[in-house]
């Protein structure tokens, strides 16, 4: 059964312009690389997340984490489901490309964990055609997150925290997601 843009459901998407068969072998990589990396790359950057600092801080953030964006996506066709998981990993590589002086964490962990994050990023942009658009919706969370945690609290280790601990929480329910898909 055809997804929104055209795609059976159960495939990843990829240029219109290539040939059935290098598209169906680039749908079929895409596939296979979520159903068998996904998950072990995920595994590897929540426990890097957890080993950069100390105890995840109790504190909530100020804006509120998008449960219902999730329940959302969770019956959304296959090809939403890899935008969504494309486009939260990018807004969390954007958050982490912001002014860090003030994080106490282990450099080396912090490095191995962006480093992860963006490996995931390349797979996962190798699966979804440029013309898709992600969910509005998860963008202006996470600029908002930006503005009302990071640079409200002036880029301070406790906002930093803030924003390691959400991201676990999305990392986490991502890995859900993931999971899901198959």
């Amino acid at each position: 059964r055809p997804g929104r843009h055209g795609i059976p459901s159960a495939t990843c998407a990829s240029p219109e312009n290539e040939s059935p068969r290098l598209r169906m072998q680039s749908v079929c990589h895409c596939c296979d690389w979520i159903r068998h990396h996904y998950g072990h790359l995920s595994a590897e950057y929540l426990s890097l997340l957890d080993q950069m600092g100390g105890d995840i801080t109790k504190q909530n953030a100020p804006v509120l984490f998008p449960t219902s964006l999730y329940r959302h996506i969770d019956d959304a066709e296959f090809e939403d489901k890899v935008i969504f998981l494309k486009e939260t990993i990018y807004q969390i590589t954007k958050l982490f490309d912001g002014n860090m002086k003030s994080v106490t964490w282990d450099k080396k962990n912090l490095d191995d964990f962006l480093n992860i994050l963006e490996r995931q990023l390349e797979n996962l942009n190798s699966c979804v055609s440029p013309a898709m658009k992600p969910e509005r919706r998860l963008k202006r969370y996470f600029k908002k997150l930006n503005s009302k945690v990071l640079r409200k609290m002036n880029y301070s280790a406790q906002a930093w925290e803030l924003i390691r601990k959400e991201m676990k929480r999305h990392l986490q329910r991502l890995d859900i997601l993931a999971a899901q898909m198959y």
